[in-house]
């Protein structure tokens, strides 16, 4: 995944409107008056979060005649996991590394120590 695809999927989830919506979604398909139902603001503000995920690709709305619904698209998840992953694994790999190099130091200062106090 591009890193500007990248920054536009974890920008579209950094509003907490439209992080609730996903989650809404995650449990099936809504209309868009389905998932204005709980927010206090116009329907043109709801379309307008729409339009961030949809412009993310984290939900679709297929074209046809209204109420269309509104579909969270699981695949870019998928993607953004392979996308964490590698830096996860990464990460740890750096963690194992500097792990071994602690304990190499700790060995070898155990060891001075040891012959220190044997003299």
């Amino acid at each position: 995944m591009s890193t500007d695809t990248m920054a536009r999927v974890f920008g579209a989830l950094a509003d907490p409107t439209r992080i609730d919506m996903v989650t809404r979604l995650a449990g099936g398909d809504a209309t868009v008056n389905q998932l204005a139902e709980p927010y206090r603001m116009s329907l043109q503000a709801v379309y307008k979060h729409l339009r961030v995920l949809e412009d993310a690709g984290l939900v679709s709305r297929p074209a046809g005649p209204q109420p269309r619904v509104v579909r969270l698209e699981t695949e870019v998840f998928d993607r953004m996991d392979e996308w964490i992953e590698r830096y996860r694994r990464q990460a740890e790999e750096r963690y194992s590394r500097l792990d071994s190099v602690l304990a190499s130091l700790e060995t070898d200062n155990e060891e001075t120590e040891d012959g220190k106090e044997q003299s």
